[in-house]
């Protein structure tokens, strides 16, 4: 009984940071600097103005990006800093040519021209240089990362012999039936969610009726309306980083937090694992949507979520009920955010979810898998090399990053 009691006083200290998130008011921030020539950010020796940031953000609102654009676009300006720096100490900087190349490429995902294409940004208020630039440094980045990884990113024969092993006959054949508890980060709680969830785990641990019961009270997934259980699902569909862990866990056993994209963090109880008898084949790619619509969980968001839902067949449909208002994607299952990859999990092709969020739980993302798109084995080593490789480059590319941000000197707000 202690037991049970100090599991709900956990979870209510939980859901009262929810609520105190929910109830929070979004301050105005202050106004610009009024020279948008003036150092708005110093990063080591290079500096980003308060103009490009201007340019960055209307270039995201061309391109329909959602969320915090002012934050992401500082974000982006500053990693593209410490990108060109390192491009330019190692000599990877992109030639006109292929900056050329790649701004044809860029253009003609629109259907257009680079000339025409850069004429449309311009009177969308986009300079050219801005879309310029934005090209030059993903090529140089993307040269960095190949020239620091590429040899360490190669896949050998057998080790895509082994990936294929271990997904069409150690994890293929396997399904897993999950239970959830989903709680979105707060800047109220951000600071303990990950300690108190710990916790909380470990009281719910070995206990399916307890997580049951604090899963439909304190969730933030859909799923809590049946005590957080997801169904069975094939462990492929499940994001590469916790496949080992709910192959080796025992029924009833909680995992400790899982980060879902730095959004939401989430405790998964092991209900049950079993085999099946035809191993799925190996799912290379996941073509899907996400939404962005203000609001967060609020009922008027999922409300609009599920008019949206209901007004479509199948995501072509988006083109005719919100035209522009989303985000269509393609990617290998490693390269997709982890909350995301959670959600689709849980998807048959053109369901919905809403259990994502964005800029502290504000935005809510709704999510639509459209397709899995899989490999038989057989006469498919290449595709699958490639899609590992990709995967490592992904994961490297990340980490360096991360690397030269923790050497960097980063200065806000010095004009």
């Amino acid at each position: 009984m202690g037991r049970a009691q100090n599991a709900a006083r956990r979870a209510r200290t939980l859901i009262l940071g929810i609520m105190m998130g929910a109830m929070a008011l979004i301050l105005p921030q202050g106004a610009a600097a009024q020279n948008p020539f003036a150092v708005a950010v110093r990063v080591d020796d290079a500096v980003v103005t308060n103009y490009e940031i201007q340019q960055r953000i209307r270039f995201m609102q061309v391109l329909n990006a959602q969320g915090d654009l002012r934050d992401m676009a500082i974000e982006a300006l500053v990693n593209e800093r410490l990108q060109l720096a390192e491009a330019e100490r190692l000599g990877t900087v992109a030639t006109p040519e292929a900056i050329e190349n790649g701004l044809v490429e860029f253009a003609g995902r629109a259907n257009l021209g680079p000339e025409q294409f850069l004429r449309q940004m311009q009177s969308e208020g986009v300079s050219p240089e801005t879309v310029r630039d934005f090209v030059a440094n993903g090529i140089s980045w993307r040269n960095t990362v190949q020239a620091r990884f590429g040899s360490a990113s190669r896949v050998t024969e057998d080790e895509v012999e082994r990936e294929l092993e271990l997904g069409t006959q150690l994890a293929g054949g396997r399904e897993v039936l999950l239970a959830e508890i989903i709680i979105p980060v707060t800047p109220e709680n951000q600071a303990n969610l990950e300690s108190e969830l710990a916790r909380l785990g470990r009281d719910l641990n070995g206990n399916t009726e307890l997580f049951s019961d604090a899963a439909r009270r304190f969730s933030a997934a859909p799923t809590r309306e049946n005590g957080g259980l997801t169904g069975w699902r094939p462990i492929l569909e499940l994001p590469e980083g916790l496949r080992d862990r709910f192959l080796s866990m025992g029924v009833g056993q909680v995992t400790s937090p899982v980060s879902l994209n730095g959004q939401a963090f989430a405790l998964f109880q092991l209900r049950g694992r079993r085999e099946v008898p035809t191993p799925p084949p190996v799912i290379t790619e996941i073509d899907y949507v996400t939404i962005g619509i203000p609001g967060g969980r609020t009922p008027e968001a999922l409300s609009e979520a599920a008019r949206i839902h209901t007004a479509m067949d199948a995501c072509n449909d988006l083109n005719g009920v919100i035209p522009g208002g989303f985000e269509r994607i393609s990617a290998a299952p490693g390269a997709i955010p982890r909350d995301i990859a959670v959600a689709l999990a849980g998807l048959d092709d053109h369901e919905m979810s809403t259990q994502v969020t964005r800029n502290d739980g504000t935005v809510l993302l709704a999510v639509v898998l459209c397709d899995r798109v899989v490999a038989a084995p057989e006469g498919g080593l290449e595709r699958v090399a490639q899609l590992m490789t990709g995967q490592r480059l992904t994961r490297y590319a990340a980490s360096y990053l991360e690397e030269l941000r923790a050497a960097a000197t980063i200065q806000l707000g010095t004009n």
